[in-house]
Parts: C-alpha cells; structure tokens; sequence
C-alpha cells in the first residue's frame, strides 16, 4: 500500500479529527528496507512540536542505549512505530496512555511494509503488553528482566523517559545485563 494513502487514512479517520484540523501531522517514521524495528509509546509534547521521534531527552538516552549516534535512528536501517500517532496530552505522572485503536487499526498495515526486520525493541509497557500479548509478565520490570525469553523477534525495554530515572536506580541489571545486550544485537545488525 501507498504510504501516503497510509498517511491519509489515519489523517481522515473521524478519532484523530481534532490533531488533522489543528494541522497535526501523524508522526511515525517506515523505512522499507530498515532491519530494526522500535515500537515506542506515543509522541511527547516537545516530539509533537518537532514531528521527530525520540528528538528530546528520551531520545538522548535511548540512542546511549542502542550504542548508537542520534542521525542513526533517523536513517534508513531503523522504524520506529508508536503506539499512538499524536501526543495523547497530559496526565497527572508523565502523558496520558496511547488510544488503543491506533495499534488495533494501524500497526499491522504498517507492518506489512517491512519486511526486513531482524529486531523489534519493544519501548514501554504499553508496547510490550500489545505484542507479547499473554507473555506480558506481571509487570514491565519482570519483562525486561526476562528479555531473552522473547529474542530473537522482540527485545522489551523500560521507555528512556526521565520520569523512569527512579527505575533505573532501583534496577541497575538494566545497565549492567540488558543494555549490553541490546547494543550488540544492534551492532550486529547495522
């Protein structure tokens, strides 16, 4: 399918009325020949204002994470996929949740247009919940920590996001055991 036809539906779907009619671009970044894929939660406010993935602290810290240069992510050898399209706006901790009918309606359209991922790093829980469906653990901590279990299709990561900082010091086999990992499957790939 014609990616701006792609593009066009999602503009013109009737729940997505009020981003088209600010002039709200859905913000997503297919690449067919990319071999890893990054399904992230949704764009951030700042994400919203630049229409660049992960172009904010986020994206500083993830890149540390893949042990590669920030341009990288933007070539031809990375997708990256959100949940939702649009920043979904604030909630009390952080932004609201992703809508659920993004990924429902949407993501399989898109999939079909890679067909070389070799990697697909699932950023955050509500990517995690969504493709590892009943092997979700109980919580995004026990997820991550049982990375290997879902390689080589999928590697579940914690989102970079600042507000998960605490996280990170409370569950430092991140850093040591996860992020190592995940840097050399994306050396071996790129």
């Amino acid at each position: 399918m014609d990616i701006n036809k792609i593009i066009e539906d999602i503009k013109n779907d009737p729940r997505n009325k009020e981003y088209t009619k600010s002039g709200k671009e859905p913000i997503f970044q297919l690449n067919k020949s990319s071999k890893i894929l990054i399904i992230g939660q949704a764009p951030g406010k700042k994400v919203e204002e630049t229409g660049i993935l992960f172009d904010d602290k986020s994206g500083d810290k993830l890149v540390n994470w893949l042990g590669i240069e920030k341009d990288t992510l933007y070539r031809k050898e990375f997708s990256i996929i959100p949940m939702d399209f649009y920043y979904p706006g604030k909630a009390k901790t952080g932004d609201k949740a992703p809508r659920k009918f993004i990924a429902n309606e949407y993501h399989s359209i898109l999939l079909k247009e890679l067909s070389n991922i070799e990697l697909t790093i699932l950023v955050g829980a509500h990517a995690q919940k969504y493709y590892l469906k009943d092997n979700f653990k109980k919580n995004l901590t026990q997820t991550v920590k049982s990375f290997e279990e879902y390689l080589p299709e999928y590697f579940p990561i914690i989102h970079p996001s600042p507000l998960n900082n605490r996280w990170l010091s409370k569950n430092p086999f991140f850093e040591e055991k996860v992020v190592p990992e995940l840097r050399k499957r994306v050396n071996n790939i790129l």
